[in-house]
């Protein structure tokens, strides 16, 4: 995978990418009252079926692309890594500098594979098993973006505690933009494609 198609699978996934931002606005417009215990809740839901559908896709888009026999423990450390590695970027580490910078005073940061172990990372592995037997992408990776968007979000709202201004949903829209946009893109096209047979990044 050269530089100029990583570029090109950015900008095809930019618009996306905007509008799963825009309904997250839209749903902490209405929900950003929510009591930290419940928007906690709502975020492991979120959390893990982000992890096995990135698991899933990251997984099959390496299974789709290698020439040659699949070996299941390359696609199992390819889809694990792929998919928790980036999902915690973009759920809980990237969202959490966002309520550091914005001084919001309930922050703290949410690392699902740590915290809870025993649903994230099994998760992954299913996601990887079902991509060994039955790969698949498109429909995966649109879902897969509106579930990290809403997960990203959810982890912002349990640092809120109070009304925030129209500059603050601004701000807000920025980081959930970011904090789905390039690890997605990193997690479900880029990164798989490096293992890719021959694959390397050219200019």
């Amino acid at each position: 995978m050269n530089v100029r198609q990583i570029v090109k699978e950015l900008k095809e996934h930019a618009p996306f990418t905007i509008f799963g931002a825009f309904t997250g606005i839209i749903v902490m417009a209405f929900f950003y009252k929510l009591p930290s215990g419940i928007s906690y809740n709502i975020f492991y839901i979120l959390h893990p079926l982000h992890v096995v559908l990135s698991a899933l896709v990251t997984a099959s888009m390496y299974r789709l692309h290698h020439s040659g026999k699949c070996n299941f423990w390359v696609l199992l450390f390819i889809g694990y890594t792929g998919s928790i590695g980036i999902a915690t970027l973009s759920d809980s580490i990237i969202p959490y500098f966002g309520e550091t910078l914005l001084s919001l005073p309930n922050k703290g940061i949410h690392v699902g594979f740590i915290d809870k172990w025993w649903l994230i990372n099994p998760l992954a592995f299913i996601g990887v098993v079902i991509a060994y037997f039955k790969p698949g992408t498109k429909f995966p990776h649109s879902v897969h973006v509106l579930l990290s968007t809403w997960a990203s979000l959810f982890h912002i709202i349990m640092a809120i505690g109070e009304t925030l201004s129209w500059f603050f949903y601004l701000l807000i829209f920025v980081f959930l933009f970011f904090a789905v946009w390039l690890p997605c893109c990193l997690s479900d096209i880029i990164f798989p494609m490096l293992f890719k047979t021959g694959s390397g990044l050219e200019s």
